[in-house]
């Protein structure tokens, strides 16, 4: 029997250094797709101790993703943005420079949810 997702969403929906540093279209874009995340993982998980350790990791990397947004697309640090990237390990295409916040952010996403093997 699945867990109930709405206590794993209060480390989501709570947690302001999500979404800090980001504007509100690519911030709302982030919390949906982790809480769209969480969700799966209380389908996923029956033990509550092990879906909201999961839920912290994916936290985590939102978070991570966030301040890889905002450094490459809102105060055009490509170089922090790019040691970001290698510090988290992170896998997917580096964005074209000239993207938009918010396509950058789905595009990021999309990847994530495609290859949930990496993490």
């Amino acid at each position: 029997m699945p867990i109930l997702s709405k206590p794993l969403l209060v480390d989501i929906l709570d947690n302001e250094s999500l979404t800090r540093g980001l504007g509100d279209p690519e911030a709302r874009i982030l919390v949906e797709w982790l809480v769209e995340e969480a969700e799966e993982l209380a389908q996923q998980y029956s033990n509550s101790t092990l879906a909201q350790e999961k839920v912290t990791k994916l936290c985590r990397r939102g978070r991570a993703i966030g301040r890889f947004v905002g450094l490459w697309c809102q105060s055009g640090s490509r170089g922090s943005a790019g040691q970001l990237v290698a510090a988290e390990r992170f896998y997917w295409p580096m964005p074209d420079s000239s993207a938009d916040p918010c396509e950058v952010m789905q595009g990021i996403l999309l990847w994530e949810s495609e290859h949930r093997e990496y993490w």
